[in-house]
């Protein structure tokens, strides 16, 4: 499975950049804001926050980008729409900026585990948005767990998963704070979804430790019969796709113990301004850049395309 945009230079000129705007400037937009920088498919033209003081508001004015203190209002008065918004809130803030932003026809990509739009994980299922134009990735558990969940109920006849992540408190912010009860649930419910497992548990740690803990989690699964060799074949290509957009994902281990299978997962940040331990906000920003960068290039080829006709 190719993830990589494939979009040439004429496509991309007959429109030019997407045009996205990000809310939310805690760690998850500042990270956001680079990985757009970094993008040639996105032209960020907004960085929306609530805290004038914010590091994420001047993280982004070191740019040049535009920011406000407005918030999502900020978002609706614009002069000229967005092709995407990316909501780095919370929860609860998603469902009322969801509501507002329906209307105008943009692509919103939700790092929050709100439930509200269609769960995408790009290795299970591709990284376009076919009902609706609102793209929900779940949670960093979700996007690092459910590649492996995926692979291993359609390998082995799975009857239980439990999924349990470790973040560092230091980078677990008011946002992931705010948003614990919906991550354990909205987790558990996409590990289900795309496994068809119905015995499912979520849990996440918030470790204090120091130094702090690079992001792991950990895949548990009941599979009678399992064999270690046929459960490393499972899940480590499904690795190496996930690797194509997040690098720092790795498999450090795969156990069997009667018929109780344990895959030991661990992700390490690539980015700018993100600690190498920061590895759940690296996945699921990852995939975030991802999905909007097959938006742009989805549009820069309809573009193209009725330009010729």
């Amino acid at each position: 499975m190719s993830l990589a945009p494939d979009v040439t230079d004429a496509e991309v000129g007959v429109l030019g950049p997407a045009t996205v705007a990000v809310v939310g400037t805690g760690a998850i937009g500042q990270d956001l804001i680079s990985k757009i920088h970094r993008s040639p498919l996105l032209d960020c033209r907004l960085v929306a926050g609530r805290n004038p003081d914010s590091a994420g508001l001047r993280h982004a004015e070191r740019f040049g980008y535009p920011v406000t203190a407005a918030g999502i209002d900020a978002v609706l008065a614009a002069e000229t729409g967005f092709d995407v918004v990316f909501d780095a809130t919370n929860a609860a803030s998603h469902l009322r900026h969801w509501s507002l932003l329906e209307p105008l026809g943009t692509l919103v990509v939700d790092l929050t585990p709100s439930r509200v739009g269609q769960m995408v994980v790009p290795t299970v299922t591709g990284v376009e948005a076919t009902t609706g134009r609102n793209v929900n990735l779940i949670s960093c558990g979700g996007q690092a767990s459910i590649p492996v969940a995926h692979a291993l109920a359609a390998r082995f006849p799975v009857s239980y998963i439990e999924v349990v992540s470790t973040v560092a408190s230091d980078v677990a912010g008011r946002g992931t704070r705010l948003n614990l009860d919906e991550y354990v649930a909205t987790t558990r419910h996409a590990v289900t979804t795309f496994s068809g497992v119905p015995d499912v548990k979520a849990i996440l740690n918030i470790s204090p430790a120091v130094p702090p803990a690079t992001f792991r989690t950990a895949v548990h699964a009941r599979i009678p019969g399992a064999d270690v060799e046929a459960v490393r074949a499972a899940v480590e290509p499904v690795a190496e796709q996930v690797r194509s957009f997040a690098p720092g994902y790795a498999v450090t281990a795969c156990t069997v113990v009667d018929d109780r299978v344990t895959v030991a997962l661990q992700v390490t940040a690539h980015s700018d301004v993100l600690p190498r331990y920061a590895g759940n906000l690296d996945i699921i920003n990852s995939a975030a850049i991802l999905v909007a960068e097959q938006h742009a290039a989805r549009r820069g080829r309809a573009a193209r395309t009725e330009a010729l006709r």
